[in-house]
């Protein structure tokens, strides 16, 4: 097996795949990149038995063979060498020799027959959008996704079909996050789907804001995405995510209009002397104002006024000041629009102009 590639070229695709390569594994091949050379093209895969991200790109000539080299030795060789470096790779028996200038390594292999492959899979749904799309949905609700929870199927991300709508739930019990597309494809099955967090996060690295087609295919206990040059195949999280139409609070009576950066500016000043652990901020409205207070254990305090478009009864309640920073930092709008029912009830927050995300936060008791 043997190619020649700028190092320009191969760094690329060598980023992308690595990133489901995992560092430390009981499963020593699992540490590396498999490495697959045609005539024309080189086809990169790693895994780590959940995520499996595959690269491609063009040679002028190769000889043929596979073997698998160790990943993260391979980037940071690749990664250190000059800008337009040629890098000839060759690779025999149990060694892979790399070559760019006066430079020279090699590495240890293992053979590419045992490498892992994701096992072939039929898809019972495709659907067709751009990147900015996608990648948008998910930025819009990945931050309320659980981490490590013993409710498994919280660690991910819900993704729903239904009619030509493309949604993306996220909830780690204490919030939640949903955001719809209408993607104008009006034939699509209405399928329930988790992708783990894992999964999620190597998808927000790989896509791009720009209107270049990905496809989308999902199977039963898979979900593939691909987009030029790259195939990004997640197994699902094997579990039921919880009715998220049910805690949509319904009935809020009570709407605050706010300036977007104002609230968020705000609350980050108070979340300075909140508690530490519980990250409560009390809030009470009254015609046309809102005060944000905070304290802590050492019985510091800080309070925020600020004027809301707001008409209704007065109304205190509390609520953990980084959820709301999370959601303030990713609406795009001007305008903020909180509902509310009462003090025990979850506060709906949304772009006052833009009704296609919608995030729920449960109150505090302070």
């Amino acid at each position: 097996m043997k190619f020649t590639i700028s190092r320009d070229a191969f760094l690329k695709p060598l980023q992308v795949v690595s990133g489901a390569v995992e560092r430390r594994h009981t499963i020593p091949i699992l540490s590396n990149v498999l490495i697959q050379v045609s005539e024309s093209e080189i086809r990169l895969t790693g895994t780590d038995l959940e995520v499996e991200l595959v690269s491609a790109c063009e040679i002028d000539k190769g000889a043929e063979g596979q073997v698998t080299v160790p990943a993260k030795k391979l980037l940071d060789i690749i990664r250190s060498l000059p800008d337009g470096a040629a890098i000839e790779l060759t690779a025999s028996e149990d060694k892979a020799t790399i070559r760019s200038g006066r430079s020279k390594f090699t590495l240890a292999t293992l053979p590419a027959e045992d490498f892992p492959n994701i096992d072939d899979w039929d898809s019972d749904i495709q659907l067709v959008t751009s990147q900015a799309v996608l990648k948008d949905l998910m930025e819009r609700t990945h931050f309320s996704m659980a981490n490590q929870d013993v409710r498994y199927y919280l660690n991910g991300m819900l993704f729903e079909t239904d009619a030509n709508i493309l949604r993306t739930v996220a909830t780690d019990g204490h919030r939640l996050a949903m955001s719809s597309c209408d993607i104008g494809q009006p034939n699509l099955t209405g399928r329930q789907v988790i992708v783990p967090r894992k999964g999620v996060m190597e998808l927000l690295r790989l896509l791009d804001d720009v209107d270049n087609e990905v496809k989308v295919a999902i199977g039963n206990n898979h979900i593939r995405v691909e987009t030029k040059g790259i195939s990004f195949t997640s197994k699902l999280v094997d579990g039921r995510f919880p009715d998220y139409r049910r805690v949509l609070p319904q009935g809020g009576d009570k709407t605050v209009v706010a300036d977007r950066e104002v609230l968020k500016h705000a609350c980050s000043r108070a979340a300075i002397l909140s508690n530490e652990k519980y990250r409560g901020v009390r809030i009470a409205l009254s015609s046309g104002e809102m005060i944000l207070t905070a304290n802590n254990p050492e019985q510091e305090t800080a309070e925020e006024i600020i004027e809301v478009e707001y008409q209704g009864e007065s109304l205190e309640i509390g609520f953990n000041v980084s959820y709301l920073i999370d959601v303030l930092n990713t609406i795009q709008g001007n305008k903020v629009k909180l509902t509310l029912s009462g003090p025990d009830a979850s506060g709906l927050v949304e772009d006052n102009d833009d009704d296609s995300s919608l995030y729920v936060v449960m109150p505090m008791r302070l």
